[in-house]
Formats: structure tokens, C-alpha cells, sequence
């Protein structure tokens, strides 16, 4: 990285404020200074990048996603491209955490990596059913009979403690009842997930759960989780449902973009981002053709406005909404880095945000929900992740694909080298 970068003349968002015209001053991969107006390059070697009409926005964080540790560990440097800079995934083979984390670490056109580790799982349990309808191969039955089978509290105290030793950024919980789905997979007790709460909040771990039902969802926020890592689907959201995640202050990761492929219903969307010439420079072929089917997992009753509705409640509300895409290596109808992006479109044009919310969903907040405490705002002594943007995402938010520049750690992405040719 160079010894220090200058970013000025842009319009600022920070992850919470605005500045109309500021400058960003990075040394050693940390924000050293933020500034309305010029800012003068400390010395001659600075790298100095004036852009006039664009706008710089702290580094997007994917809050849901599934990595593979595949040879291009997609995952990691397909996102950076599309200005994630963080990706955090919610479940994980043990046996991959290291590679994955090494390659983040190394290799300056990947995204950061986060991870819970293997999520807790039980014997027949979400997500095998959806793995197995993509991967039915020997290898992948091997690995899952490695899982978790979570029955005693004598597993839980196990499982915990192998997070601590894979030392997991947070522990997800899984409590898929099928009531949205055409299957129906086995769950853990709820006096197991009591216990996976209680121990997980014992050993300082954020705790998030995947439900997809109405019912569900209120049982794990009824047992005190933080977070979920979608919204519901099977029926209408309802008054419970949000004074459950109010009284509980949980936030609401809502994937509805991938919701939108369960059902089949969010296909027309997939299709607009697959053909985006925005995004066709940066995708494979064979990727983009993923993202213009659908998981179709769903059964004939879940819809995907019970899910925008959830979203509109729970934001009226004042229940904390954070962006993740759920996108995953093995499934079709996402891709990495721009599911992210069409979940943001889907924030301001289903659900009432205005484009501001979105990103701030998108970066601060769920920095603060993830306890990400080192980034996700474009400050003072946070790491420099930032993203530069021609023209204003905050007044349009299909904006967010117009990008000119990233950065990991005050490192430019290759992608676009060009910027300092």
C-alpha cells in the first residue's frame, strides 16, 4: 500500500453523515484525517486522487453470505470488485476457515473475511436440505456428516467451545420449521437453542439464527438472540412478530433478494442486475447465467411481499435493518458482490428507505450490529475500506454500481488501477 492517500474533492458519506465536499486522508491503511474542504498532501509521495462529482462511501459489509474455498475464492475477490470490502459468512467447514482467512489476509483484491464457523446444526436440519438440492455429491454428504448433531447440553458446551477455538466472529443458530419451504427439515429443541444462546452470550459471542417463519423467528427472539439472518415469508408479518424483535433490541438481516429466488418471484430482478453492462464486466459468463435462475425452494404459499412487508413494519418501527445478501457459492440466483447491490435497490424500492438508509444498513450499522467496531464509517483511526462512487448513491441508489475506486486498507483494488495510471 502506498505510505499515504489522499482522496479530495468528493462528496462524503460516512456511514451515518455527509460532507458536500470534503477530502479523506489514509496513512498505513487507517483514516488519518476527514475534512469539509482541501486538504494538503503531506509530503510528495502521497498519492493524490481529486475526483469532482463523485461521492466516497466507507466500504459496503455483506452481512450474509456462504463462502467457498474455491480456487479464485470467488467469494472474497468477486466481492471486492463490487466494493464489498468485508464479507461475513454464516456458516462455514472448519477445515476452510483458515484458507479462507489467509486469502483475505494476503491478497489485497479480496474482501476481509468473517465468519461463525459451523453454524448449529442437527442431524436431517436446515441448511443440508438446501445444500443437497445443489450438491449431491459424496463429498459433500461426507462433509456434512462431520455436523454438528446438536440433542444434549453436553453437545452445546462442545460446540461452543470449538467456536471459541476456531475463535468465530459470532455463532449462528438454525431454526427452519419449512413452513415456507417445500421440505420440511428436522430443528433442535428449543431448550437446546436456550442453551446455545445462554452459553454463546456467555463466552462474548454476538448470537443470530436463521427462521424464515413467523413463528420461528418469535421463538428465537423470544430466547434472546441478537439478530436474524433473514425475515419471514411463510404469512403476513404481524404484531408479535415485531414487538418480539423490539423487545428483544434484535436486528433484521432480511435477504430479501434471495427470499425473492426461494419463491421464484424475484427472478425479473435477478435478470435486470445479470444483463447491468455494470455488472457483466466484472461476472463471469457462467455467473451471471446463476443469477438468472431461482433456488425455487419455496412452497405455493410463501411470498416475497410477506417478506417486504416484515421489512416496512419492522423499519417503522425502529427495529435496526442490516444488509446481507445471503448469496452462496453452490446456489444459483445470487452472485457475490452483486446480490449485495440489488439488496440495497430492494431496501429503497420495496420497503420505503431512502437511499441514505440503505447504506447506512449497509456499512455503520451493521458494523455496530456485527460488533465490526473497526470499520464500516469513514473516521478518524477506522480501517481504510472505501468505496468511490461517480455520481450520488444518495440520491439514487442504482448509483452504488457506478464505482470508480476500492479500497481494502487504504490498498486500491487492481480492478481499478486505472485511477492512478
Amino acid at each position: 500500500m502506498p505510505a499515504s492517500l489522499l482522496i479530495t474533492d468528493v462528496h462524503i458519506f460516512d456511514g451515518e453523515n455527509e460532507i458536500s465536499r470534503g477530502s479523506v486522508l489514509v496513512e498505513d491503511g487507517v483514516i488519518k484525517q476527514v475534512v469539509k474542504g482541501e486538504l494538503a498532501a503531506p509530503s510528495s509521495s502521497t498519492v493524490v486522487v481529486s475526483k469532482p462529482g463523485h461521492t466516497l462511501i466507507p466500504g459496503i459489509i455483506d452481512g450474509h453470505i456462504h463462502a467457498e474455498a474455491n480456487e479464485d475464492y470467488t467469494a472474497l475477490t468477486q466481492s471486492l470488485k463490487f466494493g464489498i470490502t468485508t464479507v461475513c459468512d454464516m456458516h462455514q467447514e472448519v477445515e476452510d476457515i483458515d484458507k479462507l482467512r489467509a486469502r483475505a489476509t494476503q491478497d489485497p483484491d479480496a474482501a476481509d473475511f468473517k465468519t461463525s464457523s459451523q453454524a448449529a446444526t442437527v442431524t436431517g436440519g436446515w441448511p443440508m436440505a438446501v445444500i443437497t438440492a445443489f450438491d449431491k455429491s459424496e463429498e459433500m454428504r461426507a462433509r456434512i456428516a462431520t455436523w454438528p448433531d446438536l440433542k444434549t447440553r453436553a453437545d452445546v458446551e462442545t460446540y461452543i467451545q470449538d467456536r471459541v477455538n476456531d475463535k468465530a466472529d459470532y455463532v449462528k443458530l438454525m431454526h427452519e420449521d419449512g413452513s415456507s419451504l417445500s421440505m420440511k427439515p428436522a430443528m433442535p429443541s428449543l431448550e437446546i437453542q436456550k442453551d446455545l444462546v445462554q452459553l454463546a452470550h456467555q463466552n462474548g459471542f454476538v448470537v443470530v439464527a436463521h427462521a424464515t417463519s413467523v413463528q420461528s423467528t418469535i421463538d428465537m427472539l423470544n430466547l434472546g438472540v441478537d439478530g436474524t439472518t433473514h425475515t419471514v415469508c411463510d404469512r403476513p408479518p404481524t404484531k408479535e412478530l415485531v414487538d418480539a424483535y423490539l423487545a428483544n433490541n434484535a436486528h433484521c438481516n432480511p435477504t430479501l433478494a434471495t427470499i425473492g429466488s426461494l419463491t421464484k418471484e424475484g427472478l425479473k430482478d435477478q435478470e435486470v442486475y445479470a444483463h447491468d453492462p455494470r455488472v457483466q464486466k466484472l461476472v463471469s459468463v457462467e455467473n451471471r447465467q446463476r443469477l438468472c435462475a431461482c433456488m425455487g425452494l419455496a412452497n405455493d404459499t410463501a411470498k416475497v411481499e410477506y417478506a417486504y412487508q416484515s421489512v416496512r413494519d419492522l423499519k417503522a418501527a425502529g427495529v435496526d435493518v442490516i444488509l446481507g445478501s445471503d448469496t452462496a457459492g453452490p446456489a444459483v440466483g445470487s452472485s457475490f458482490g452483486v446480490t449485495a447491490h440489488q439488496e440495497l435497490g430492494l431496501l429503497v424500492n420495496r420497503c420505503g428507505f431512502t437511499p441514505k438508509e440503505a447504506l447506512v444498513a449497509g456499512t455503520s450499522l451493521v458494523a455496530k450490529r456485527l460488533r465490526l467496531h473497526d470499520r464500516g464509517r469513514i473516521a478518524e483511526g477506522l480501517r481504510a475500506d472505501l468505496v468511490l462512487i461517480e455520481g450520488n448513491p444518495l440520491e439514487n441508489i442504482d448509483s452504488t454500481l457506478d464505482i470508480r475506486g476500492v479500497w481494502k486498507q487504504g490498498t486500491l483494488c487492481s480492478t481499478y488501477k486505472s485511477l492512478v495510471a
